[in-house]
C-alpha cells in the first residue's frame, strides 16, 4: 500500500483529506515527462492557447470562490476574510500572465555601427527557459501556487510544483483546474514527496529554473547544490523594521501597523516586526497599538468574525513561548499577550524595547509578536533596523517628504514603504529579498522575465 500524507487543520487539529507521497519512481518519472516536453517543439503550446487555457482557469476559479476559500482558510490557518482576499488575488494572478504575456517581446539590435556590421539585421526574440521547478510553502497555500505556476505556463515553462506537506490541497485543486481549463497534464505536475527527494527533484540536471519558498537554510542549500545553468529565485524570511517619526498620523498608521504585524498571526514574511518610535511619541504610540490589538479577535479560522488564526504547528507556538520568556528575562517588557490560548493558538503579543540580541530582536518571528522601541535619533533607529541579516521590505512613517526619503534611501532594504505597514503587496510589483533575505525577483511580469531567454537572431543580405 503507498504512503500518504494527512492533511488535518492547524486550528483543532480534525482531518481533512489525504494526498499520495510519491517516491524515487515518480520523482524521475516527472522530471522525464517535464524535459521531453519542453524539447519536443513541435508540442509547444502557442501563445493564444495558453491564453484561452488561462481565461477558462480564470471561469473555473470565480465559480469556485467559496470552496477555494474554505480550504486555503481551513488547512492553512489564515482567517476566512483573509483567505477571500488571498483567492481573489490568485485570480488577479492570472488575469496578470495574460496580460504580460502580450507585452514580452525582443528588441532590435542595432546593426551598421562599423564596417563589420554592414548589410545585416539583428533582433532578439524570447523563448522559455525550460523545465520549472516550484518548491512552495505553507502559508499562502493556494496564492503561492499561482506565483509559481502562473508564470510558467503563460512562458511556456513545463512546471513541477511541490506544495508544503502541511497545505498541499489548495495547490492540488489548482492543478486539477488547469486541467479542467484545458492545460495538458505533462506541462503542470504536482505531488509531496520527502525533503530528500525534494533535493533531487530541485537538482537535476534538466532543471533550468528553481522556485523556491522557504526558510533560508533550505533556500541557500539547495542554491548551492544546482546544475550548472540553472537559475534560480529565492523567498525566505525578513523581520521587518519600520520607523515612525514624531510627525506621523497615528490614526491611519496604527490600524495598518497592527494588520501587518498580526495578519495571519504573524506567519509572512515581511510582517512588521520591528516598529521604532521617536521616544516623544512612544507613550500615545503604545497606548493606541495595544487598544487595538487586544481588540483583536484569535480563533477559528473558519469564522468570519476572526482576525488571528493559529500558528500552523504546536511547536510553533511552544517556540513563541520560548522567545518571549527570553526576551522578558532579558529585560523587556510586555506590554500584551505574551501567553498560549492553545495547542496552536498564540495570544497577538506586543513587547517594549527587548534588547538587541535577544531571538525576538534578531531572528524571524513568523508569529504575532510586534516589538516597539525607542528611539531619540533617526540615525540611530536606522542602524538599529539595518542591524540584522535580513533586508525585504522596511517601512518609514512621517509627513516630511525629505525625511522619508533620506530614511528610505539609508535602510538596507529591497524595498520601503512610505507610510504604510512593512506587508503591503500588489502581484505586478516586483517582490523579493537580498542578503539573507533571498535572491531573485518575484511578482508575476518580473518571474515571467526570469523564466524567458533572449536568443539573438542576425541576418546577412546577399
Amino acid at each position: 500500500m503507498s504512503e500518504t500524507i494527512k492533511v488535518y487543520s492547524p486550528y483543532d487539529n480534525h482531518f481533512i483529506n489525504e494526498v499520495p507521497l510519491v517516491g524515487e519512481r515518480e520523482i524521475e518519472k516527472a522530471l522525464r515527462v517535464a524535459h521531453e516536453t519542453f524539447v519536443d517543439r513541435s508540442n509547444w503550446l502557442p501563445k493564444y492557447k495558453r491564453i484561452e487555457i488561462l481565461e477558462n482557469l480564470i471561469t473555473l476559479m470565480k465559480n469556485k470562490i467559496p470552496e477555494l476559500t474554505k480550504m486555503a482558510a481551513e488547512e492553512g490557518g489564515k482567517p476566512y476574510t483573509d483567505s477571500l482576499i488571498e483567492v481573489e488575488r490568485a485570480i488577479n494572478g492570472v488575469k496578470l500572465g495574460i496580460e504580460y504575456l502580450g507585452q514580452m517581446k525582443g528588441e532590435e539590435i542595432p546593426m551598421e555601427l562599423t564596417r563589420s556590421s554592414e548589410h545585416r539585421l539583428a533582433f532578439t526574440i524570447k523563448e522559455p527557459i525550460g523545465v520549472v521547478v516550484s518548491l512552495s510553502a505553507f502559508n499562502h497555500p493556494l496564492n503561492l501556487a499561482i506565483h509559481q505556476t502562473i508564470p510558467a505556463i503563460a512562458t511556456g515553462c513545463p512546471v513541477i510544483i511541490k506544495p508544503a506537506t502541511k497545505t498541499p490541497l489548495s495547490c492540488f485543486n489548482l492543478v486539477n483546474l488547469f486541467y479542467e481549463a484545458g492545460l495538458p497534464k505533462n506541462w503542470c505536475q504536482t505531488f509531496v514527496c520527502t525533503n530528500e527527494l525534494a533535493e533531487k527533484l530541485a537538482t537535476d540536471s534538466r532543471v533550468r529554473y528553481l522556485s523556491f519558498i522557504g526558510s533560508a537554510k533550505v533556500g541557500w542549500y539547495l542554491r548551492s547544490k544546482l546544475a550548472p545553468g540553472t537559475h534560480c529565485a529565492l523567498e525566505h524570511g525578513g523581520a521587518a523594521p519600520v520607523i515612525v517619526e514624531p510627525d506621523a498620523d497615528l490614526v491611519s498608521l496604527i490600524p495598518a501597523l497592527v494588520k501587518g504585524g498580526m495578519y495571519h498571526a504573524g506567519q509572512v514574511c515581511v510582517k512588521v516586526q520591528r516598529i521604532y518610535i521617536h521616544e516623544s511619541s512612544m507613550k500615545n504610540f503604545s497606548k493606541q497599538f495595544i487598544e487595538r490589538v487586544k481588540a483583536l479577535r484569535t480563533g477559528d479560522p473558519l469564522d468570519k468574525n476572526t482576525d488571528v488564526g493559529p500558528l500552523i504547528d504546536p511547536k510553533e507556538v511552544t517556540r513563541m513561548e520560548a522567545w518571549v520568556k527570553e526576551a522578558k528575562e532579558s529585560g523587556a517588557e510586555i506590554l500584551c499577550g505574551g501567553k498560549r490560548l492553545s495547542n496552536t493558538c498564540f495570544e497577538p503579543t506586543v513587547i517594549l524595547n527587548p534588547p538587541a540580541n535577544v531571538r525576538v530582536s534578531c531572528e524571524e518571528v513568523f508569529g504575532p509578536i510586534v516589538c516597539l522601541y525607542t528611539y531619540s535619533d533617526r540615525s540611530e533607529a536606522i542602524a538599529r533596523a539595518n542591524n540584522v541579516p535580513y533586508a525585504f521590505q522596511a517601512a518609514i512613517c512621517t509627513k516630511n517628504i525629505d525625511v522619508a526619503f533620506d530614511t528610505a534611501k539609508r535602510l538596507n532594504a529591497k524595498a520601503v514603504m512610505i507610510n504604510d505597514h512593512t506587508a503591503f503587496r500588489v502581484d505586478w510589483m516586483p517582490f523579493g529579498g537580498k542578503n539573507h533575505s533571498g535572491i531573485g525577483v518575484g511578482g508575476i511580469p518580473y518571474t515571467m522575465t526570469e523564466m524567458m531567454e533572449d536568443k539573438l537572431l542576425v541576418f546577412k543580405s546577399a
